[in-house]
């Protein structure tokens, strides 16, 4: 009998185990490629106010990270400790939008077990890197904030669309090239090429958001551009303002008009 498909990967959301978490996602992506699942809709779709994780790191408001200088050992260490937890809580974002959206085409399920399968290789590959500087993903305090707008548009697929990777992930895309000058500046070759591949990937999974965000809105007869307006004014809580990496959001499927918007911020 082929395994209910929104079941286990709602088992693999909510697994604390680090290690457990990333067998379970390599065994859906076999059983995906076996075509060894049912798609039939769970009874019940079940809220997540925090997904699994492990007991450690202790999550803190931003306020109260510790400001490190990058040119220390643990300035370094905390740079690249706040990027795994970042790909950690992208594993489970792209795990929860497989969850909790189930009745979108078998195309969205694909391309978000995809999204899946590369954030839980970023966070290996981070993870890694974090071991080589002497330190393991838990050792130092992380942002608490991550998993809020997750929890907050699990009502509706549009809109977390458009807010967790048109909006989060987007900024990934912003932040990543002065990260990799700093990470130069310090002869951390291998933080440089890691950094390298996470933003060549990331514009890949801001893509998968645009297309399924523009599919909703020709669905609903909205108009996409001025849907993303209204969705970051009522439900964005920080500031949306530059500098944008506008090469990059145009790879990621931001359109002309969403781009000369993005300028006037």
């Amino acid at each position: 009998m082929k395994n209910n498909f929104f079941q286990t990967v709602f088992d693999c959301l909510m697994e604390p185990d680090l290690n457990l978490k990333m067998q379970r996602l390599s065994q859906i992506q076999i059983d995906w490629s076996e075509d060894d699942f049912d798609f039939t809709p769970t009874a019940k779709v079940v809220r997540v106010p925090d997904a699994g994780r492990p007991e450690q790191p202790e999550l803190v408001s931003p306020k109260l990270l510790p400001r490190r200088r990058l040119g220390s050992k643990e300035g370094h260490a905390s740079l690249m400790h706040s990027i795994a937890h970042i790909e950690f809580n992208a594993v489970n974002l792209a795990l929860d939008a497989l969850y909790r959206f189930q009745n979108m085409p078998h195309e969205y399920y694909r391309d978000w077990l995809g999204v899946a399968g590369e954030e839980a290789y970023h966070f290996q590959m981070v993870r890694e890197h974090l071991n080589s500087l002497g330190y393991e993903y838990g050792d130092l305090p992380a942002h608490d904030g991550l998993w809020m707008t997750t929890y907050e548009t699990d009502h509706d697929p549009l809109i977390r669309m458009a807010l967790v990777p048109r909006t989060l992930e987007a900024r990934g895309l912003d932040v990543t090239p002065p990260m990799i000058s700093k990470l130069r500046t310090i002869g951390d070759k291998r933080g440089v090429e890691i950094l390298k591949i996470l933003l060549h990937d990331e514009i890949g999974h801001v893509e998968v958001g645009s297309r399924w965000f523009r599919y909703l809105c020709a669905e609903r007869n909205l108009n996409p551009f001025n849907e993303f307006q209204s969705i970051i004014k009522n439900y964005f809580h920080g500031d949306l303002r530059g500098p944008f990496n506008f090469e990059a959001r145009q790879a990621a499927g931001f359109s002309d008009e969403e781009i000369q918007w993005l300028k006037t911020l």
